[in-house]
């Protein structure tokens, strides 16, 4: 089915009875949006307007998403945690001419914003509105970890390429997400439910990660994505007994070969596998064998997607990649040949490609390079070990140092010589393994780790 809308996916009333989003403080059945709004009855003032959707609430957020599309020309989706030092600047930036928001916050006096609608995700009965249909352009938030986060448009056809492609979920599934839906990892799953007139349970803002397993086993959730740290944050925790799903997808960082036991070993039912996307380059392949990294044989496959390796890096060709840099006219996305340049850096070794990490996150030591991720990957082999944190420490000598933060699997507190005979086990793993350039300098036991709101490693170095 191709939909002119978001919207149109869902049909008539009937057609979706009995499917809900859930939120964390409140839910609504899908049959009842098709009849309502959140938009105060102002939608068709919003018509052919550029858009900023700014909510705390990511049920609130859906319901406007599932609004807005088809009626605004853009919509720019904020992530909730956007600092609102960025606001002015991505307004003038998208040409932002309408804010449809639960918050109240103050506006430049040379804001061009004409039109301020409050929403919420209290549904409002309202007949059909005579609009002129477009086609909406989707404008997501990059991360913004070392600065202000860029904007980059997609369309819903892109945004959907991926999931129109796969077989239409069966009658008894559940989506759930550790991602915020206004991600391009959470939007994924949320678009995936919608299109197939399944439930789904959103995640709250600032939710514990106890709270929102409860709610997921509570809604007998079968199908759950997050990041390998969502993952191994939800293994650390003790209401991760309440949920029993059938099918795990870890994208968004490193799926090393550790995070992936684990979940095998913890639901030995249940289909894992990794996906590769990014906000950039959009949902591009996923991996299905168990094993981290993936097959050379993904190199090169003529299709929707086109991967390459070019100078250790992946580049992406595809219908589901975003077009461009919103406001950005000195920042290329595409190069000449059409290709997303990740910044992903790999390696290959025989039949297979692993993931070593992020060029931009390179350690550099006396001036060899150290990717975190790899150094991570082997600590976290350790049986002992869930979850690991490689950092740069400064040095006057070499410029920067590697050490790493652990946290185990058994949060039980050990004594000293525990701790010490542990720290060399692990050293002794490195130096049989790596360079001496990557072999951490100090180990640290933690309690745990710090993740963004991204769900993805937060890495300041020590």
């Amino acid at each position: 089915m191709r939909a002119e809308s978001l919207c149109d996916y869902l049909g008539g009333p009937s057609d979706c009875s009995g499917c809900h989003l859930w939120g964390a403080q409140s839910s609504i059945s899908l049959s009842d949006v098709v009849k309502s709004t959140v938009l105060g009855g102002k939608r068709s003032e919003l018509s052919n307007r550029s858009v900023l959707l700014l909510t705390r609430d990511s049920l609130t957020a859906g319901l406007a998403m599932l609004e807005l599309d088809g009626v605004a020309r853009r919509m720019v989706i904020c992530p909730p945690d956007l600092p609102s030092r960025h606001i002015p600047d991505i307004i003038s930036k998208a040409e932002v001419d309408a804010v449809v928001s639960d918050q109240d916050f103050q506006l430049a006096s040379t804001s061009r914003v004409t039109l301020r609608i409050p929403t919420s995700a209290a549904l409002i009965p309202c007949g059909p509105v005579a609009i002129d249909r477009c086609a909406s352009e989707w404008v997501l938030l990059t991360s913004g970890t070392t600065g202000a986060p860029k904007m980059l448009a997609h369309s819903l056809a892109g945004l959907t390429g991926a999931i129109r492609t796969v077989q239409q979920d069966a009658a008894d599934v559940v989506w759930g997400t550790f991602y915020d839906i206004r991600r391009y990892g959470g939007l994924q799953i949320f678009l995936r439910a919608i299109i197939g007139r399944r439930p789904l349970v959103l995640g709250g803002f600032g939710e514990s990660p106890a709270d929102h397993l409860l709610r997921v086993g509570a809604r007998g959730v079968t199908h759950l994505t997050g990041t390998p740290s969502h993952w191994r944050r939800a293994l650390m925790n003790t209401a991760v007994r309440a949920i029993l799903p059938r099918y795990i997808r870890l994208s968004g960082e490193i799926a090393d070969q550790g995070i992936l036991n684990a979940l095998r070993s913890t639901f030995p039912r249940a289909t894992v596998c990794h996906a590769y996307a990014s906000t950039e380059a959009g949902v591009s392949f996923e991996v299905n064998d168990g094993l981290e990294g993936f097959p050379s044989s993904f190199i090169g496959r003529n299709g929707d997607v086109e991967v390459k390796v070019q100078d250790g890096s992946i580049r992406i060709r595809s219908i589901r990649a975003a077009s461009r840099y919103v406001g950005e006219e000195e920042s290329t996305l595409l190069d000449s040949e059409g290709f997303v340049d990740t910044g992903d850096m790999v390696e290959r070794r025989g039949d297979r490609y692993y993931f070593l990490g992020r060029r931009s996150g390179v350690i550099n030591v006396g001036g060899l390079k150290v990717h975190p991720e790899e150094v991570e990957a082997l600590i976290n082999r350790h049986p002992s070990v869930l979850m690991s944190c490689v950092r740069s420490r400064r040095s006057p000598i070499t410029g920067a140092l590697v050490v790493a933060d652990i946290v185990l699997k058994k949060q039980e507190s050990i004594t000293n010589s525990e701790g010490t005979k542990l720290e060399e086990e692990i050293l002794r793993i490195c130096r049989e393994v790596l360079p001496r350039h990557k072999i951490p300098t100090s180990l640290r036991i933690v309690p745990a780790l710090a993740l963004a709101e991204t769900g993805k490693m937060g890495r300041t170095n020590a």
